[in-house]
């Protein structure tokens, strides 16, 4: 059991540290190659945020523990608004001055409603996979075509700033992208069977823990990026990678360990988290959104949002123990 313990908390670290290599490569990269500050910020900071859930769905998927894989996924989801926008908007209220962000708010909150009817009947099934992936592959064009119509958005000057301060030379930059990958699929390999092993050690549901132990790990690389950018005033940066990250973990994560096997869940997930889930989708979209301004989570709005992460996790814990 401690191996397990120790196999968790040193994956999570090189997790967190790997992520980060490979999202400042890949950015750096990206811009070498002449990729906008807009498109780097929407597309390669999205994906890199959210490829420790990839990572860890998919290696859990091949293995059999669909659970770890659709808890992770779903858990993140939960983890990122009520957790990260609930703690950054206590450090310094949030303002969603970003048009792009605004109009993905809505399509944020149908992509849940349509993981939610698919989950309905408790079965992800090999096309609801497919139907999942696509549906994100149509997005990422939408997403591009948006980052090119709006090449003035706010958050194009926000990731202009942001990248400006990180400045290397490319072969470093393609050095730390390859290096933080591999890395990353090591990190995921030894979470998953830590929380794997602890799972069927204390007889707690491999989805439990996917829904705490892993979604939190993995996204604290959201959280520290959210952080970093609400310090700096970067607010669109802050809320910008909790939507692309939540549309990731919606269409591609659970899209790819559904290919890979098909999910099976108890009726639990739906009545419980799917609909905390939605819940939280859409105080965001009231919150974010804004109606005839700019959106904004203030301090006691963030404080609910983090309520309700604390209660959340206690209700999980609680259902576990009974």
């Amino acid at each position: 059991m401690l191996l397990a313990f120790i196999a968790i908390i040193a994956g999570l670290a090189l997790l967190i540290w790997s992520t980060d290599r490979f999202i400042d490569g890949a950015a750096v990269t990206s811009r070498y190659f002449g990729m906008s500050p807009l498109l780097i910020g929407m597309v390669v900071v999205g994906f890199g945020t959210s490829l420790p859930e990839m990572v860890v769905s998919v290696i859990s998927a091949s293995e059999g523990n669909a659970g770890v894989a659709l808890g992770n996924a779903y858990g993140s989801n939960i983890t990122n608004i009520a957790l990260i926008l609930g703690l950054t908007a206590l450090i310094n209220p949030l303002t969603v001055q970003s048009k792009i962000l605004r109009k993905e708010l809505p399509v944020l909150g149908g992509c849940t409603l349509l993981s939610a009817w698919q989950i309905w009947d408790g079965h992800i099934s090999r096309l609801d996979a497919i139907v999942l992936l696509s549906v994100f592959a149509f997005l990422m064009g939408w997403t591009i075509w948006q980052a090119v119509r709006n090449p003035t958005d706010e958050l194009e000057a926000e990731m202009e700033r942001e990248l400006s301060s990180h400045t290397m030379p490319i072969k470093r930059a393609v050095i730390w992208l390859l290096v933080g990958l591999v890395l990353l699929v090591v990190s995921s390999r030894m979470l998953v069977w830590g929380a794997v092993f602890l799972a069927r050690y204390f007889g707690v549901s491999d989805l439990v823990i996917g829904l705490t132990i892993v979604a939190a790990g993995t996204s604290l690389p959201e959280l520290a990026s959210s952080i970093i950018a609400t310090r700096k005033g970067e607010f669109d940066i802050a809320v910008g990678n909790v939507i692309g990250s939540n549309m990731f973990n919606t269409l591609a994560v659970v899209g790819l360990a559904g290919v890979i096997h098909p999910i099976s869940v108890n009726g639990e997930v739906f009545s419980r988290d799917v609909m905390v889930m939605l819940a939280l989708t859409f105080s965001l979209f009231i919150l974010g959104r804004g109606w005839g301004g700019p959106g904004r989570i203030n301090r006691y709005e963030g404080a609910l949002l983090l309520a309700c992460y604390i209660g959340y996790t206690w209700w999980l814990i609680r259902s576990a123990l009974l």
